[in-house]
């Protein structure tokens, strides 16, 4: 933690830097996570020349979290971000049935939550965000950090943490998810992702049919040279209070696919989409007494 923390006040162009190489150093030396960046850029019918890029923006997003998660609260994004679409954002939250920002595995996912409360929270409220709880101690030090920030409350993966966003949502807050991301055994669907089967979370549909809030697609496009970054903000998946789990994921799944073929160079490929969830006993998560 002290490396990092150190790490975390030096410059962003730096951070990104130095991770640019260490993704080089491990595509070259890890060849099962080479094959898998492969296979999924194929089954997504991408070639090299498209997505190859996401290589050393993989090593970026892991070299710019130490800045992301413990630079001081008082050093804020400002300037740094650029905003795309952010009247979409405006204009949900002003329904007041809640919002629902789904972020896929793009570009600088982390900078979308701090930029949105930076700001959006003083007037609609803080940002409740769905985590994983890191197996690691330390890094769960670190992520426990990164989650301390003012307007941004964490929400576990749990039966507790779905009913602490259905409360935020009814309260017209907004909440955030990563909806492309394997869901223990149980919790999701199998639905097609850029063609084949791929287990995925029904939560997404469930906050949207339960509450009315509205789906909206955000990611963080990372600029050359640490420039900053600029959130793009999308209209979201069209889900119907009647839509089935399997109905309701498809669309979730499509919008993700739309977005990422926008920017193929920056999303994680070696992430294990495919993978069978884990299991887990549902009951263990707890009952959100």
């Amino acid at each position: 933690m002290w490396f990092l923390r150190l790490l975390s006040r030096s410059p962003l162009w730096f951070q990104q830097g130095l991770g640019a190489l260490l993704g080089r150093l491990t595509w070259w030396l890890a060849p099962v996570y080479r094959q898998r960046f492969k296979a999924n850029v194929a089954q997504a019918g991408l070639g090299m020349a498209e997505a190859g890029a996401a290589i050393g923006h993989i090593g970026r997003m892991m070299g710019e979290l130490p800045w992301m998660w413990l630079r001081p609260f008082s050093e804020p994004l400002g300037a740094r971000v650029q905003w795309d679409g952010a009247e979409l954002i405006t204009a949900a939250l002003d329904q007041g049935h809640g919002l629902i920002l789904l972020t896929p595995h793009l570009g600088c996912f982390e900078v979308t939550a701090q930029a949105y409360v930076e700001h959006f929270s003083a007037k609609y409220g803080p940002l409740t965000v769905l985590f994983r709880p890191a197996r690691k101690a330390w890094m769960r030090e670190l992520v426990d950090a990164s989650r301390e920030r003012p307007g941004l409350l964490p929400a576990p993966a749990s039966l507790a943490g779905v009913r602490q966003m259905l409360r935020a949502l009814r309260q017209g807050q907004a909440v955030g998810l990563l909806p492309d991301q394997v869901p223990p055994d149980g919790l999701g669907v199998w639905a097609p992702f850029f063609g084949k089967p791929a287990y995925t979370m029904t939560l997404a549909g469930r906050l949207a049919q339960q509450t009315g809030a509205v789906p909206v697609l955000i990611w963080g496009e990372r600029l050359p040279w640490g420039r900053g970054f600029v959130v793009r903000v999308r209209p979201g998946p069209v889900i119907a209070r009647e839509d089935t789990p399997e109905c309701a994921a498809t669309a979730v799944n499509q919008s993700m696919e739309s977005i990422i073929r926008q920017l193929p160079g920056q999303y994680l490929w070696s992430y294990n989409r495919y993978k069978a969830p884990r299991r887990v006993d549902v009951a263990a998560l707890g009952d959100g007494s």
